[in-house]
């Protein structure tokens, strides 16, 4: 598939996002899988997105390298790896047309959770310290990212739950996607995913990213996260229905 002029200029609009997702406004990164999506084969946007989301978790590293609560990092680890294997497995088990639906799925799903949370958390429920809240978040954000680079919404519940501070919720998620991302990365090439072709349209699109990456900082501290957080919720549903619809329309063809 060759990119087209407005391709390219979604493209350059999910090179911005990322950055911004990853140094200033958690969450705005799952507008980038449906988007992607739409431009290039399913499967092979899960290749294209890794490596630009790994430039991005640089530059959130960078900056945001002390503030990291490491216990979390380490609680969460051993099940996500697990749950990359997983994904991977299901990964060469389906078709694009078969993950165009599931990656607008999993996003949906990962919505609805998030805003579950958000609307009965309140500062008197106590915070979540058994293991298989660990266990099973761990688990669905390695198989969610493996399949569709989604896992964002899934940190951010854990991350909510902890009541980490703004620097250290996102310290801490720029730690653990950077580490989940790059061993990620001989999955993808073995299944396929990332090739000469996509790491040359990853270079072309690493200014959009830089520039994201130094407006989330900045806008980090200038725009009410919450009020952010329900429109970029509302523009990720709208995409991901997007994916899903084509998909049961030929059910009923």
């Amino acid at each position: 598939m060759t990119p087209g002029v407005i391709d390219w200029i979604i493209a350059g609009i999910c090179g911005l996002l990322i950055g911004i997702a990853k140094t200033g406004l958690p969450g705005l990164g799952v507008l980038v899988v449906p988007l992607m999506a739409s431009i290039i084969p399913a499967k092979a946007s899960t290749g294209a997105v890794l490596p630009m989301l790994i430039f991005a978790d640089v530059f959130a590293v960078a900056f945001y390298r002390r503030h990291a609560v490491w216990s979390h990092v380490i609680k969460l680890m051993p099940w996500a790896l697990a749950g990359i294997v997983i994904g991977a497995y299901f990964m060469n088990k389906v078709n694009d047309d078969q993950l165009k639906p599931i990656i607008g799925a999993i996003v949906l799903l990962m919505l609805c959770a998030s805003y579950i949370r958000q609307t009965i958390t309140d500062h008197n429920t106590p915070i979540p310290s058994e293991w298989y809240f660990a266990a099973v978040l761990g688990l669905t954000a390695g198989i969610t990212t493996m399949m569709a680079n989604a896992a964002g919404p899934i940190m951010i519940i854990y991350l909510l739950a902890m009541r980490l501070p703004k620097n250290e919720f996102i310290g801490t998620g720029a730690w653990y996607f950077l580490i989940l991302n790059c061993i990620k990365v001989p999955f993808s090439i073995h299944l396929g995913l990332i090739t000469a072709d996509s790491a040359k349209f990853n270079l072309m699109l690493a200014p959009m990213i830089v520039a994201g990456a130094l407006f989330g900082i900045y806008l980090l501290t200038k725009i009410p996260q919450r009020a952010f957080n329900i429109t970029v919720q509302i523009l990720a549903a709208a995409a991901a229905l997007n994916l899903i619809f084509p998909a049961v329309k030929a059910l009923f063809a």
